[in-house]
């Protein structure tokens, strides 16, 4: 479905009878800062760590639903209790489209889970710690989550930097992940000072 290389040379082919010219084609592509789709040739080492940045990132979003989720029993109100049922859900969509990024490079899923599960690959150490109060859940998708997206949208590997685009379109009900953090620390700030107590757990 995507590729730089027109159907006539496709990306294994010109690799096959000239690695000089794959090799030349993709330093074109990196330097017109366009991006490397999957189909098209790349340097071992870089779909190695490409696979590796992505599954990082899948693995941030499926463990990233536990902090979230534990305050779901605890939010402030009914109206961002539902907001906050349904970010939990778009992480776990987000996660699985990771997935299916990192399949596109040819590995497979299974070996992504059991590389996370025996410690052999890494989440981001944010969600390791503690969500104390409602502040922290505002502030994991103001700043943790936004961050992300912006840092997608710059990559040049196409599955990676195609991610952001279903996750704004899955988040467009509350305008954008990032927006709905921000959403939740605002009301926090003004108001009465009951109102300005942060909701801690128990």
């Amino acid at each position: 479905m995507y590729g730089n290389y027109d159907t006539a040379t496709a990306g294994a082919s010109l690799a096959e009878n000239a690695p000089g010219d794959a090799e030349q084609r993709f330093d074109q592509l990196i330097a017109a800062e366009q991006r490397i789709e999957p189909r098209d040739w790349m340097p071992d080492a870089y779909r190695k760590t490409l696979i590796r940045q992505i599954a990082q990132h899948a693995h941030s979003e499926i463990i990233g639903m536990q902090p979230e989720g534990n305050w779901i029993t605890r939010a402030p109100s009914l109206r961002r209790k539902a907001i906050l049922i349904a970010k939990v859900q778009d992480e776990a969509g987000h996660g699985l489209y990771l997935y299916s990024a990192a399949e596109t490079l040819g590995v497979d899923r299974e070996e992504l889970l059991d590389l996370l599960h025996t410690g052999r690959q890494k989440y981001s150490s944010i969600f390791n710690y503690p969500t104390l109060t409602w502040a922290d859940v505002g502030a994991i998708g103001w700043l943790v989550d936004g961050a992300a997206i912006m840092n997608r949208c710059r990559c040049a590997a196409a599955p990676t930097a195609r991610t952001p685009g279903p996750w704004c379109a899955s988040a467009r009900r509350s305008r954008s992940t990032s927006a709905r953090g921000l959403r939740s620390c605002t009301p926090s700030r003004t108001g009465p000072r009951a109102r300005r107590r942060w909701p801690r757990t128990r």
